[in-house]
């Protein structure tokens, strides 16, 4: 069935953070930020870092309910997060078949009939990358060769990091040699947990050492950390390490990415660039599955790090079924109707 334009006529989305009509408009910014060189550890910084659970609680709380989108700018902020969405497939049972035909999907992640009811197709829509294991880069560099679309790969004994050590730092330098651009590597919670944050700091560094020039993804699995405390600790530790992005969860925990979380994990963000000057990414990761919730977590960036944190280069949405709802209110959207989920196959 297709899609088509009905009365009255639609007004042409305009992603947060784009000019106005008639002027330039780029998918993305053309240029990445300079990345992050770390810095010496500051274990006084770290130690007297607080949080404090109610008042993050309560402005979570707030977010979803201070700033809400509507029509077309809901249509162009859903836009937005399509280009920043890591397409993600880590399941057991991945195949070169599964990984192929999710590159299929991140080079055209709408369907035809609704990129032309949007009038979007000059923008060029792609998702931010896409995240398989080690096991798959090859095919998924093969499949996306040509589309600017980065390749992901989970490392270090993803997801609990419990590998030996020189083990997960091959993994990593053998995910960069096969082509990945971007590598998700996950802590050893232990040492936050236990606050040692001398041997996560070494540990980091070493991951982004044996990244080279592939982005760096620092994933904490906040989940298994315990207090908001030990978070906002162990985001900053990261970043000191070199963290190109730091990362809420696996998606393999009981507790993946909440907004309280990823309000302590910004703040620290925005603390740091204050400190430093260098810009450092967020990836929330499991759990995305709506639309609502992903304009949530665009509210949350914009309200706290600004629209400079809107793009790929510095935010990213670790999901696998998300772009299928998001195709849904956009269909919606476009004709007042909302299709079948099984319209919208995945893999």
């Amino acid at each position: 069935m297709t899609v088509t334009r009905g009365e009255p006529r639609l007004r042409r989305p305009r992603a947060p953070g784009t000019p106005a009509s008639g002027e330039r408009q780029d998918a993305l910014p053309p240029v990445l930020p300079e990345r992050n060189p770390g810095t010496p550890l500051d274990l006084d910084l770290i130690r007297t870092m607080r949080v404090n659970r109610s008042a993050v609680e309560r402005r979570a709380a707030t977010l979803p309910k201070r700033r809400t989108v509507k029509k077309e700018w809901q249509a162009a902020w859903l836009l937005r997060a399509i280009t920043c969405i890591d397409l993600t497939t880590l399941q057991g049972d991945d195949t070169p078949g599964n990984v192929l035909r999710l590159c299929a999907k991140a080079r055209a992640p709408l369907r035809r009939d609704l990129v032309d009811a949007l009038d979007v197709g000059q923008l060029g829509i792609t998702v931010g990358a896409v995240c398989v294991y080690h096991a798959l880069v090859p095919t998924a560099v093969q499949a996306l060769e040509g589309s600017g679309i980065p390749v992901a790969a989970v490392s270090t004994g993803f997801p609990a990091g419990l590998n030996p050590f020189p083990q997960r730092l091959q993994e990593v330098r053998a995910s960069v040699e096969a082509g990945a651009d971007e590598i998700d590597v996950v802590i050893t919670r232990a040492h936050a947990l236990t606050g040692d944050w001398l041997a996560l700091y070494d540990e980091v560094r070493a991951f982004r050492d044996a990244c080279g020039a592939a982005r760096i993804k620092v994933i904490l699995a906040t989940g298994e950390l315990a207090t908001l405390t030990n978070v906002a600790r162990a985001s900053l530790v990261a970043m000191m390490a070199g963290a190109d992005f730091i990362k809420t969860s696996t998606g393999k925990e009981p507790v993946n990415a909440t907004l309280p979380v990823g309000l302590v994990m910004v703040r620290m963000i925005r603390e740091y660039h204050e400190r430093t000057g260098a810009t450092v990414g967020f990836k929330p990761a499991g759990g995305i599955r709506s639309a609502k919730t992903a304009l949530d977590w665009l509210i949350l960036m914009k309200e706290e790090l600004g629209d400079a944190w809107l793009h790929a280069d510095r935010f990213r949405l670790g999901a696998s079924t998300l772009l299928t709802d998001i195709e849904r209110q956009l269909e919606h959207f476009v004709s007042g109707h909302y299709s079948a989920a099984h319209r919208h196959p995945m893999v």
